[in-house]
């Protein structure tokens, strides 16, 4: 058995592109493993500690050994709660629209939480930035009103799509699938067969995810 963490970034619900495929996809996920557990966090509904001075504080406390005050120390436990939910969790399913060339705040806020020094990755004069993470696997679930498409290298202004396979890599998480919906502001037929393609593309990989 295992645990699918789902993290939904958009507040469009019903009218976000990326929700309509990421349920598509956990839909046929939840028929190919029904023994499998999915956990959902609503960004927009998830109340996540501030990632302020304190916190800051108690994450270099961490890397250079030092013992907590008792501010950091309540800082940290908040923090680490949430990173050990994400860090429990054996797969990520992310459904992530495009904002301003890169992802939604509330996003950027929770890769902030969760992306702790000794929880998920660590640092050393001799090695260096080391993920802690291994055996994980990821699905994001991308849209965006241009056409900024799954092409190596990226787009010169796409900072979506490289900024997230970057944070899964820094963390451990090296095997990711990708599922793009772009561009969303074209002809309503054009966006009606690029939807249908994205989900092809989900409910196929949901079968072997």
């Amino acid at each position: 058995m295992a645990t699918v963490l789902y993290i939904e970034a958009s507040p469009l619900k019903e009218r976000s592109h990326t929700i309509e495929v990421a349920r598509a996809f956990l839909g046929a996920y939840r028929e190919a493993r029904p023994q499998d557990t999915i956990e959902t966090i609503d960004l927009w509904a998830q109340a996540l500690p501030p990632f302020d001075g304190a916190t800051i504080e108690a994450k270099f406390a961490v890397l250079r050994k030092k013992e907590f005050t008792p501010l950091q120390q309540e800082k940290w436990d908040a923090v680490r709660a949430v990173a050990r939910r994400f860090n429990a969790a054996d797969k990520y399913v992310l459904s992530v629209p495009m904002w301003n060339f890169s992802v939604p705040y509330p996003l950027k806020h929770y890769i902030d939480v969760v992306t702790l020094a000794g929880e998920n990755w660590t640092w050393s004069r001799e090695q260096g930035y080391r993920p802690l993470l291994s055996g994980k696997r990821a699905a994001l679930i991308y849209s965006s009103a241009g056409s900024y498409e799954l092409t190596l290298p990226p787009h010169a202004a796409d900072f979506q799509k490289p900024y997230l396979r970057h944070w899964l890599a820094f963390i451990g998480v090296q095997q990711i699938d990708e599922i793009n919906i772009a561009p969303t502001l074209a002809d309503p037929a054009r966006v009606a067969q690029i939807k249908q393609e994205a989900h092809m593309r989900a409910l196929a990989l949901a079968r072997t995810f």
